[in-house]
């Protein structure tokens, strides 16, 4: 089972992961075929060899062409985190700015394999959940401006092509160090993390520690990178290196070399890999014994944990002390969101104490077809397990839709888009 470590101990850009992917043997001339299935225009590509620090690797940079007057390299970590506006930042509405929204038909539109349509909606659609919370308003409002639209796209689209070309290995990473000091925002000075690296960190719930380099080494971007791909953080452990790649960023840092190391690694007979492909992550798991409490309360809390976030919600039947029936109330959430929870279970029931604890998850990687039925097209949920297709879910809106539509049993529905999924 191959993986992919990130020793990210001077930070992660867009950039510096794609360079450290080519320098592990991407090819760029794929890279950029590959990139050419968006049909955006407006920019070009380069790749060179350099060193930082006397640690040779590979640059990579997007430089802005036809009807932006410059080149732009993206590669210095000191960008100014205004590519993304919300209400009350400078001409967010002019015409060479593209929303999320927008971002996401060109993606979906395009040429490129379902799964790093897939990827990288969900990488961009965490920096709009980041940008969005920040400036309050809807993610699929977010714009970018064409600058960072360009460089976030080609950045992210790229990053998801890469790891397609390298098999989809499993990606681990060091624990995430970032800089000190403070970056320009739109408004001014703002200490660093910048502010959509801090929320798209916190909304995975992933640590993070400051280090005493006085620059920016974590970008929006790499943030994202790791908070969708990586599945756990922490030091090598029991993983045989194979190949190893290094990516440059622009700035020469003070106290480290601007790079990131990316190892690709095996298993070994006695490693931490899986030899299964699943993908893993840790959630918290918050309970509470309570033998008080109304069928009315219950009902409410479930609703409104669901609606908050949480991943799952149910509640048990038990046998508690002096043989009273009570239930089990448990939550599934985010680690980050743990405390939050753990706040409105005894805020809206009569719990006086909330145990939690950590898990981890094992779960099927996933796809989303659509498929055609003789009713009309259906959107499946594919579960794979080491590249075979082992669960299919019909989507339940689809299938309804077409049931009333076509006035037979939604599970006539059902049945005709699993044997559609597959054949």
């Amino acid at each position: 089972m191959k993986a992919l470590y990130l020793d990210i101990f001077s930070g992660l850009s867009g950039d510096m992961f794609l360079g450290a992917m080519l320098d592990l043997g991407v090819e760029f001339r794929l890279l950029e075929q590959e990139l050419g299935r968006l049909r955006l225009g407006g920019y070009r590509l380069h790749a060179g060899r350099g060193e930082k620090c006397g640690i040779a690797g590979t640059k990579f940079d997007v430089h802005l062409t036809a009807g932006h007057g410059h080149d732009h390299d993206h590669g210095d970590h000191s960008h100014s985190h205004s590519h993304s506006h919300g209400p009350g930042d400078e001409d967010h509405s002019h015409e060479g700015s593209r929303n999320f929204a927008q971002i996401k038909t060109l993606i979906y539109q395009s040429q490129l394999s379902d799964w790093v349509k897939q990827k990288a909606v969900a990488v961009f659609q965490r920096v709009a959940n980041a940008e969005g919370k920040i400036h309050g308003m809807p993610p699929e409002q977010v714009h970018f401006h064409e600058v960072g639209a360009v460089d976030s796209i080609v950045d992210i689209v790229g990053a998801c092509i890469a790891l397609e070309m390298l098999g989809r290995p499993r990606v681990l990473a060091a624990g995430v160090v970032e800089g000190t000091g403070f970056v320009m925002c739109a408004h001014g000075r703002f200490p660093i993390p910048a502010p959509a690296t801090l929320e798209i960190l916190a909304e995975r719930g992933v640590a993070v520690t400051q280090c005493d380099e006085p620059h920016e080494l974590l970008t929006p971007t790499g943030a994202a990178l790791l908070a969708e791909f990586v599945e756990s953080f922490g030091p090598l452990r029991d993983l045989k290196p194979v190949k190893i790649g290094y990516g440059l960023g622009t700035r020469n840092n003070l106290t480290r070399p601007n790079v990131v190391r990316a190892v690709l690694c095996e298993a070994t007979a006695s490693g931490s890999l899986s030899a299964h492909d699943w993908e893993t992550d840790t959630i918290a798991v918050l309970e509470t014994n309570l033998d008080d409490v109304s069928g009315e309360v219950l009902g409410f809390f479930v609703e409104k944990a669901l609606v908050s976030g949480a991943l799952d919600v149910f509640h048990t039947p038990i046998q508690m002390k002096k043989n009273r029936p009570g239930v089990l109330l448990t939550v599934l959430c985010a680690e980050a969101d743990a405390d939050k929870f753990s706040e409105l279970l005894l805020r809206e029931t009569s719990a006086f104490g909330v145990r939690r604890t950590s898990a981890e998850r094992r779960k099927l990687r996933r796809e989303f077809v659509t498929v055609k039925t003789p009713f009309g097209e259906v959107q499946v949920k594919l579960g794979k397990l080491d590249g075979k297709v082992v669960q299919t879910a019909p989507e339940f809106e689809s299938c309804r839709a077409l049931a009333e539509k076509s006035g037979v049993p939604i599970k006539t529905v059902y049945e005709a888009a699993e044997r559609a999924a597959q054949s």
